[in-house]
């Protein structure tokens, strides 16, 4: 029997694995350590990437957290979009919708993103790379809630209602990277959810 030839994996789609597997090392590395604790060395030794391969990609740390920041960003936008799709119909839909905010706002991928945040305040060149990248997840996530709860943003101040209902969900997953209080987390959406349920429909 003729034996098989392995085919050999084309080198720009290993060039791409192996980006990908640093940017994850990066990722994991800001959410377990911090921004400060994170370099250039853990992430090629959790990516299982030799050190001159990373250095030949990312040269420096901060060429490497900007390409984490760009990753994050679509990570972030794709599970969004993707528990959008998931949301009931009914009357538990606006609270399904706060849960999906308040999932992503208290996840990993946020907390490295937070990592950033920090770091940027002080880092121009970081800063440079975040802010239009934030505002991009911003966006995003302000029109997944205009679209979900159907809210129609011509009407005075249902605009204002969405980015609130925003900022609150974002504060409490701050909160929670120094205490997981879900039980009151749970009581806060519940009572945001009624008065949502009740100023949009004055709208409608």
């Amino acid at each position: 029997m003729p034996t098989s030839t392995p085919q050999r994996v084309p080198q720009e789609e290993r060039t791409r694995a192996m980006r990908a597997r640093l940017l994850e090392a990066t990722v994991e590395c800001l959410v377990e350590r911090g921004f400060a604790g994170t370099s250039t060395t853990l992430v090629s030794e959790r990516a299982g990437v030799s050190r001159g391969a990373q250095l030949h990609h990312f040269p420096t740390k901060n060429d490497l957290v900007v390409a984490a920041v760009e990753h994050l960003t679509v990570v972030r936008g794709a599970e969004l979009a993707a528990a959008a799709t998931r949301l009931p119909t009914g009357a538990r839909r606006t609270r399904a919708v706060l849960q999906v905010l308040g999932e992503h706002f208290a996840s990993p991928v946020f907390f490295a993103a937070l990592e950033l945040w920090v770091a940027a305040r002080t880092d121009e060149t970081l800063l440079a790379a975040v802010a239009p990248l934030e505002q991009r997840v911003g966006r995003e996530a302000h029109r997944l809630v205009v679209e979900a709860l159907g809210a129609d943003e011509s009407q005075l101040g249902v605009r204002e209602l969405v980015q609130a209902t925003l900022d609150l969900v974002r504060g409490l997953g701050l909160a929670t990277t120094i205490s997981d209080d879900a039980r009151r987390r749970g009581r806060i959406l519940d009572e945001w959810a009624g008065v949502l349920d009740a100023r949009l429909e004055e709208h409608r």
